[in-house]
């Protein structure tokens, strides 16, 4: 009869049995098991020394490239701008990019008549009511609220008052007075919607405005639609380059370059947050202004070529 010890004698020699055979299993298989992990480990180490290699030297080719295009900016640059009166105007995403294309426009001999930074506020759509008011009470009798939009949008129409007083005026038409032109751009600076990190010294006969990737936040659609109010007024009044970060999405180079009546009028280069989109910043304001002639330039969609082809 079987009793209750059998059981237990059986049971313990099957689990004897089981623990003999993973003890013999993993001393067979240790060998060929961590012979292949070490391999294994060994390879990963290398594809990784490789690729840190890899990104070190596409690192210091970048660094190399960009070195080139500052020296062959002192080359190709110099005098170019020269007697040309420029306005360097920023919007809240392309201040970082500002610094490098003014120093492009100052070595091709530029006379830049100002730096104007647009603040958040300024293309905030809670403050479309704000600027219309701010535009009527800042007008001057040189630069009229007659004279401005009134379809009842803020920035389009502080836009025009800004442009009306910081580029030249169109044959024709009287200059506005130093006395009124300043006391347009201390209104809304004031008010928080622009800072002039560099003295205005008069008015301009071309603007670069510096940009950058589109807004994505709640009000992303108005913002950007603001920045292309900004860039469409200051067009109507002289030649206009964007230096922008991209075109992709809703940003001012995209909206520009998908817009058959702004790309005809309104250059733009892509690529201005480095050290060579900035010097083709500069060059496609040459061609502005010595040819009239507008150009998508850049390495992003629809850029007709990375420069101008300008004429010897």
């Amino acid at each position: 009869m079987i009793n209750f010890r059998y059981h237990v004698v059986s049971l313990t020699a099957v689990f004897l049995a089981l623990a003999i055979g993973l003890v013999v299993g993993t001393a067979a298989l240790n060998g060929p098991v961590a012979d292949s992990l070490k391999e294994n480990v060994n390879a990963l180490r290398k594809d990784n020394q490789q690729m840190r290699q890899s990104v070190n030297s596409m690192q210091k080719e970048l660094e190399l490239e960009e070195e080139f295009a500052a020296q062959i900016a002192q080359v190709v640059l110099p005098g170019k701008l020269a007697g040309k009166r420029v306005l360097l105007l920023s919007t809240p995403s392309g201040r970082e990019h500002t610094e490098g294309v003014l120093k492009m426009l100052e070595t091709a001999g530029a006379d830049v008549t100002g730096r104007v930074d647009i603040q958040d506020k300024f293309i905030n759509p809670d403050n479309n009511t704000n600027l219309m008011e701010l535009a009527v009470t800042a007008a001057r009798p040189s630069a009229p609220a007659s004279a401005l939009p009134g379809n009842g949008n803020g920035v389009e129409t502080s836009s025009a008052l800004l442009a009306s007083v910081l580029l030249d005026r169109p044959q024709g038409n009287p200059a506005v007075t130093e006395a009124d032109r300043k006391a347009v751009l201390t209104a809304y600076s004031n008010g928080g919607y622009l800072t002039a990190e560099e003295p205005v010294s008069g008015t301009a006969e071309a603007v670069v405005v510096v940009s950058g990737q589109p807004y994505v936040d709640k009000d992303s659609a108005k913002k950007d639609e603001s920045v292309v109010k900004i860039a469409e007024q200051f067009d109507r009044t002289g030649a206009i380059v964007v230096g922008g970060n991209g075109s992709a999405g809703g940003n001012l180079v995209a909206i520009v370059r998908g817009d058959p009546v702004l790309a005809q009028t309104i250059s733009t280069v892509d690529n201005a947050n480095t050290v060579q989109g900035q010097l083709v910043t500069t060059l496609a304001l040459v061609q502005q202004l010595t040819e009239k002639k507008a150009g998508q330039y850049g390495v992003g969609d629809n850029a007709a070529d990375l420069l101008p082809r300008l004429p010897q």
